[in-house]
């Protein structure tokens, strides 16, 4: 017969300190999200709301003890911070915290959460910066002969993200370079390079190549290949299409960094690398495709946020639909 032991006494959880509550929360959370989101919600914790409100007995614990936080980060030098936040950094701190202090409520910590009545501020969304084919001619001629190359001409054309095309592998192109499998992300996690599950079902997507993208492949392969027999057993044999030279993984971070060195050097206009991201969507929708083409492409949960984040190109569209229906009907 199956034995069950008794189980033995549950820790003391009465009166915890705030800080100690979320310390243990974010002990319980590590193991249920990805690496980067884990270290992206112990950043915001113990930089910002566990110095701030740590000592505050979690039962004692006020919607107004948040929103005088959120206020003083929101201020220059408030509360003893040096610079002031986004806003939008302060609502992604709310959300941590509506989801660590729904975690008190639900286990009886908490009679209500003080999150639920805290009023983050409305960061405003700037639209993304518009690439048209002459500034993305002018992006892919400054990139040319780099290490970035293709990279750029990857995200142009196929609105990948960073970490989607540097976990890319050459095992995930098919033989004829036609499609692209979007299997894993590369992200930075502290000191720590994480090859990463796609976030969502529609992240895991395969994406039809432009033959545009041929002849960047081609050179690339061959200039991976030369450095391959350069190294012979110093080369890191992990399939990544791009590497950091040595066949290894190259750090998003540091990518980043040489693209905005690249658009200073180049004098192009301030354009961040995600920005080549929107510029593929914003420049097939001109171009007529199907939103929900374009928002398959990209990997979104559904059409509608593509809609959304591209509303700005909807007008332009709108007034193509309507000259198209005058072109039905000629001369009435």
């Amino acid at each position: 017969m199956l034995q069950v032991s008794t189980p033995g006494p549950l820790p003391e959880l009465t009166s915890p300190s705030t800080g100690d509550y979320l310390e243990s929360w974010l002990s319980q959370v590590r193991g249920r999200v990805r690496a980067r989101t884990y270290s992206g919600y112990a950043g915001l914790l113990r930089r910002y709301a566990i110095p701030a409100l740590g000592a505050v007995p979690l039962g004692d614990l006020h919607p107004l003890h948040l929103q005088h936080l959120y206020g003083a980060l929101l201020e220059e030098g408030a509360g003893g911070y040096r610079d002031r936040l986004s806003a939008s950094t302060v609502l992604n701190l709310h959300r941590v915290l509506v989801q660590s202090l729904g975690w008190a409520e639900r286990f009886g910590l908490l009679g209500r959460s003080p999150a639920r009545a805290a009023r983050p501020p409305r960061p405003h969304r700037a639209e993304p910066k518009v690439v048209d084919p002459a500034l993305a001619s002018r992006i892919l001629d400054a990139a040319s002969g780099t290490r970035l190359e293709l990279p750029v001409a990857l995200a142009l054309a196929t609105g990948m993200r960073r970490g989607d095309i540097l976990g890319l592998r050459w095992g995930d192109l098919s033989e004829d370079r036609s499609v692209a499998h979007v299997r894993r992300s590369l992200q930075a996690t502290g000191a720590a390079l994480v090859f990463e599950e796609p976030k969502t079902r529609r992240s895991r997507r395969s994406v039809a190549l432009p033959g545009f993208l041929h002849p960047y492949l081609e050179r690339h392969r061959t200039d991976q290949d030369t450095r391959r027999e350069d190294l012979g057993d110093g080369w890191i044999d992990a399939d990544l299409v791009i590497d950091a030279g040595d066949g290894s993984p190259v750090n998003p971070d540091s990518m980043s960094s040489a693209w905005r060195f690249l658009v200073i050097r180049s004098g192009l206009p301030h354009v961040r690398f995600h920005d080549l991201r929107h510029a593929h969507a914003t420049l097939l929708l001109l171009a007529g495709v199907h939103p929900k083409v374009v928002s398959e492409r990209l990997g979104h949960a559904s059409v509608g946020i593509t809609l959304d984040i591209y509303s700005h190109v909807i007008p332009g569209m709108q007034a193509e639909a309507a000259r198209a229906f005058d072109r039905l009907f000629p001369g009435r």
